[in-house]
């Protein structure tokens, strides 16, 4: 693996092993290997595991988080040929190469993390030659991250839940994951999962009692007509909840500023603080961008913010039945100390505003 400063990583090619450019970020969580493969917010790059070995207890489908691998890369330094779990169907090789997704082992990860903490998130290239060192360079040079969240939305909306009688949700696919649907189906709702081209006027025609803006990929500036037809909606008082990208969407909807982060939030274990409440709960997060404090709306009123490093973590939209995190509130596996936000948002729903 070289990276764009020019530092070279050597391992052993795995999976479907093929050069391969990318942005080049790491993930400090010791388990969820599998729901880091299928979260689409790693639409565009190569992830680096933190945890020496990937792979011990093999592939289970039903722990999917969308319907295929999203990375570009990955890069580990023990990839496990013979797992060991009851649920295990195969090892992560063999999905590996079904979803043609190129890996290095053997990498010493360590070194690659402490590299990208000290320079930040780096673009890179993973290949079998270095011989020819000025076109990698261009190669790395030339990468672009674009259309990202269109790449992985839905094409056609689709319905969960329809036995349900609970409230109708619009859910907005930016790069959704399969727990955020199931966490409001489990709580009785009817959730209509819409593209990400989808219009305002479209959704308000479903005659939905809330909307959710899910969580994905990329820069969120570079999605300017969705941050429209959400700016609509916004006006038109849908109590609406926001996550991940959603969260940034909505700030920038209502002439708030997100800015790109030196390495940014993946994991499981960072501390967010709800200020209104004086707790702090424990989240899984992964973006690369934050809502910058300063630029939002008079009626924004930052309620969380991250222990580690004081950013934005959620904003309460007072005024309107609005209220976004940038965190995961359902996250697999384990994190579910702030799963109670959705509960809070069917309230939302019954009584058009958030009670915190």
């Amino acid at each position: 693996m070289l990276l764009e400063d020019g530092s070279i990583f050597e391992g052993n090619q795995r999976g479907a092993f093929h050069e391969t450019a990318c942005e080049v970020v790491f993930n400090t969580s010791m388990t969820g290997y599998l729901e880091v493969l299928t979260d689409p917010s790693y639409a565009g790059q190569g992830v680096v595991m933190t945890y020496p070995m990937i792979g011990n207890y093999g592939i289970s489908r039903e722990d999917f988080e969308s319907l295929r691998l999203q990375p570009c890369a990955l890069i580990v330094h023990e990839l496990c040929d013979k797992p060991s779990n009851f649920r295990c169907t195969q090892p992560l090789e063999e999905i590996l190469l079904e979803f043609n997704i190129p890996c290095i082992c053997n990498v010493d990860t360590r070194a690659v993390v402490k590299k990208l903490r000290e320079k930040g998130t780096m673009r890179g290239v993973i290949t079998d030659n270095i011989s020819n060192m000025p076109r990698l360079m261009d190669v790395i040079s030339s990468f672009k991250q674009i259309r990202l969240v269109e790449s992985v939305s839905i094409e056609q909306s689709m319905t969960f839940g329809m036995e349900n009688t609970g409230h109708s949700v619009a859910l907005l696919d930016c790069g959704t994951l399969n727990n955020l649907q199931q966490a409001l189906v489990s709580r009785g709702c009817k959730v209509t999962l819409y593209p990400s081209f989808t219009t305002a006027q479209e959704i308000m025609a479903g005659k939905h009692d809330g909307l959710m803006l899910s969580s994905g990929p990329g820069d969120p500036a570079h999605n300017a007509d969705i941050i429209k037809e959400i700016k609509k909606l916004y006006d038109l008082s849908l109590p609406t909840f926001g996550v991940g990208l959603g969260h940034q969407l909505m700030a920038l909807a209502t002439g708030g500023k997100t800015q790109k982060m030196e390495q940014g939030h993946r994991g499981t274990n960072y501390p967010v603080k709800f200020l209104n409440q004086d707790k702090t709960y424990i989240t899984a997060q992964n973006h690369g961008y934050m809502v910058s404090a300063e630029g939002l709306p008079e009626n924004a009123e930052i309620n969380c913010i991250n222990v580690n490093d004081k950013t934005v973590e959620g904003i309460v939209y007072h005024g309107k039945p609005v209220v976004t995190v940038q965190f995961y509130p359902s996250a697999s596996p384990g994190v579910q100390g702030t799963a109670f936000l959705f509960d809070r948002f069917i309230t939302m729903m019954e009584d058009g505003q958030y009670n915190d």
